[in-house]
């Protein structure tokens, strides 16, 4: 039996709407923002206003499972992330931006744990890593999709907002089409995020996906704004973020092959030496192309590795609490990243975007080479 059914294909269907418009507002809201000629502290308090909301998104998402299922805490979730795209059209403002995109990020982190918690409840131990790789192709297609739309079309505030929003409210039609039901055996638990940050075999997984949130919010919210910086158009901002995002397709697959083959130890270590590579790449002004690439190919292959890390390490009916617990990481990575990044660009260089995401790395890389000690079997069950 295939283990992609129904009910996983039209949730991936309709994630990959979703992800479309997201991917397009991510990388025009800072360059809207740049050609009102916002200071790039305030450009970067947007997007951390942005990450602000997935945390709090993050945080009501298990109580909104428990209560209303996943297909009706999609619906809600949607719909708030719509709203915050209606707001960006209703005036153009440092403040009012800040709201609504604080609104859209609530929207959106409470999707991604819906949908992450959906996958994760519906496979087994023996294929949640495919289920897994699967989300994660689906999202990065939709974010490298997204951002060639931008090399074709008008990127003119009111050109993009419709089309983004009818893309948003089609999203939630292939769900109306089935039920995502829980199928494992016991009830779920009432979500404990708390405990799971601080399960200690866990501990490596959750600080990986806390590294990747400052290096992706980073790039997501940041990179753009560098490479208008550099004095290249939309459409060419939106051309070299599809390749880096298409770098992190591109390295997905492998990087879940090898990770199951030698270890997902090894395979982190490798990821973070690279990030750091990239990193430095970039600082010094290397050839953009190969350095996007190795920066996106490791970069956006760090979040699926570090959550199958800390996921194997709980039971079946923990897995909504652990992904929440590890998108909160992530979150408070992204959060933090973008805001204090962007005050060092702001005072001293674009160059402290790179140099203080090869910092972070070179931190985790030292956590993971320390001694860890015997790998404990999967506790996971179906």
């Amino acid at each position: 039996m295939s283990i992609y059914t129904r009910p996983v294909l039209l949730l991936l269907s309709g994630l990959l709407l979703l992800t479309l418009a997201i991917a397009v507002l991510n990388t025009l809201v800072p360059l809207w923002l740049a050609h009102e000629n916002l200071a790039t502290w305030q450009v970067g308090m947007v997007s951390s206003s942005y990450f602000a909301g997935n945390l709090l998104g993050t945080v009501l998402a298990g109580h909104f499972i428990s209560r209303f299922g996943f297909n009706r805490s999609y619906y809600i979730a949607t719909v708030l992330f719509a709203l915050g795209c209606v707001g960006l059209g209703l005036m153009v403002g440092f403040y009012s931006w800040f709201i609504w995109r604080f609104i859209a990020g609530i929207g959106c982190a409470m999707i991604w744990v819906v949908v992450e918690s959906a996958l994760m409840c519906s496979g087994t131990s023996s294929n949640r890593g495919r289920l897994l790789a699967a989300y994660m192709m689906v999202y990065y297609f939709g974010t490298v999709a997204g951002q060639l739309l931008l090399t074709k079309l008008p990127t003119a505030l009111m050109s993009v907002l419709p089309w983004a929003l009818v893309l948003v409210l089609c999203s939630v039609l292939p769900l109306l089409f089935t039920r995502i039901v829980n199928t494992q055996e016991q009830p779920q638990q009432s979500p404990q995020v708390l405990p799971m940050l601080k399960l200690r075999q866990a501990r490596l997984g959750v600080h990986g996906c806390l590294i990747s949130g400052v290096v992706l919010g980073s790039l997501y919210g940041l990179m753009p704004l560098y490479l208008n910086h550099l004095g290249m158009t939309d459409a060419s901002v939106g051309f070299w973020m599809a390749l880096l995002v298409s770098a992190g397709i591109v390295g997905q697959w492998p990087v879940g092959r090898l990770a199951d083959r030698y270890g997902r130890l090894m395979v982190l270590r490798v990821q973070v030496f690279v990030v750091i590579l990239g990193s430095l790449a970039m600082l010094v002004h290397a050839a953009l192309t190969p350095a996007l690439f190795i920066l996106g190919a490791a970069g956006f292959t760090l979040y699926p590795v570090a959550m199958a890390w800390a996921c194997e390490k709980v039971p079946h009916q923990q897995l909504v609490s652990m992904n929440q617990a590890l998108l909160l990481s992530y979150t408070v990575g992204s959060l933090i990243g973008p805001s204090m990044i962007a005050l060092l660009m702001q005072q001293y260089s674009d160059s402290l975007l790179f140099l203080t995401m090869a910092s972070v790395s070179f931190i985790y890389l030292l956590m993971l080479l320390r001694k860890p000690g015997q790998h404990p079997n999967p506790v996971a069950h179906a």
